[in-house]
């Protein structure tokens, strides 16, 4: 049978969700204590492949196993196997067709700036900014990335998408008190994507760029002109949208729970 898992994790504690070499990571983690319930080598499949620093709260994993254990206990073991940085927060059974990459239709991130002159180290997982952002105008000039477009602007360097092409269905930046939440969600993302978005609006909330700016770097093609890539420990994977699956409603970032910006995701 399949399994897939809604996986939870605060970016820090890992390098990244893709295993690698004597570094850790979200697969690695989960992959071995799942392995250790089923008695036998479990390979993980991810909607997405997060980078070291970027957190989670909605992330879709998958595996195949011949070992019958209940879901809860699936569950249980897994989490009492893991670090308190990372939780499955639900698990179901699944068609031997679903894949939690090749089947998604949408994947929603929010990238959260932290408005205050100094980092608190007890609120460490928002982008630290200041002076306070015109988050209006960041709203506004994020409108025109919407639709299918090309990203060149904002894709990352090492990136091996075969286009650069992707389909932007919904942006937007509102406040939560001290935190300004951008809210983007595509059918799929190049390499870097969402941060060198939140770069640029971090620009233009500042006042160091008009709102027009924005197309006119999009319909450049040019990375160079957007400038720096935001930090990875204000973006969240929140929400991966897959057909004909009715998956429970993943969490809020915990600095939206809060604070109370969002009773749920919508």
């Amino acid at each position: 049978m399949q399994l897939a898992l809604g996986i939870e994790y605060h970016g820090a504690a890992f390098n990244g969700y893709q295993q690698q070499k004597h570094l850790p990571s979200v697969q690695q983690t989960l992959q071995h204590a799942l392995s250790r319930i089923a008695d036998h080598p479990v390979v993980l499949h991810a909607a997405g492949r997060t980078d070291a620093g970027v957190h989670a709260t909605g992330q879709v994993v998958a595996f195949r196993t011949d070992a019958q254990r209940p879901l809860r206990g699936w569950q249980r073991g897994a989490n009492s196997l893991t670090p308190a940085a990372l939780a499955v927060n639900w698990i179901r059974e699944v068609d031997e067709t679903f894949h939690p990459r090749y089947s998604a239709v949408s994947r929603r991130y929010l990238y959260l700036f932290y408005e205050s002159p100094v980092a608190s180290p007890l609120l460490n997982d928002a982008a630290v900014c200041s002076p306070p952002l015109d988050d209006p105008a960041m709203h506004r000039a994020a409108q025109v990335l919407l639709g299918e477009r090309d990203f060149t602007t904002f894709r990352g360097a090492g990136c091996q998408s075969r286009s650069p092409f992707r389909r932007l269905d919904r942006i937007s930046v509102h406040r939560s008190q001290t935190l300004v939440v951008i809210d983007v969600q595509a059918n799929a993302f190049l390499l870097h994507m969402v941060r060198n978005i939140a770069g640029a609006l971090w620009q233009i909330g500042r006042g160091l760029q008009p709102e027009n700016w924005l197309e006119d770097i999009l319909l450049a093609r040019n990375r160079a002109l957007a400038g720096p890539t935001a930090p990875p420990h204000g973006l969240y994977l929140v929400q991966v949208g897959y057909p004909g699956y009715r998956f429970p409603e993943p969490p809020l970032p915990g600095l939206l729970r809060a604070l109370g910006g969002l009773d749920r995701l919508g």
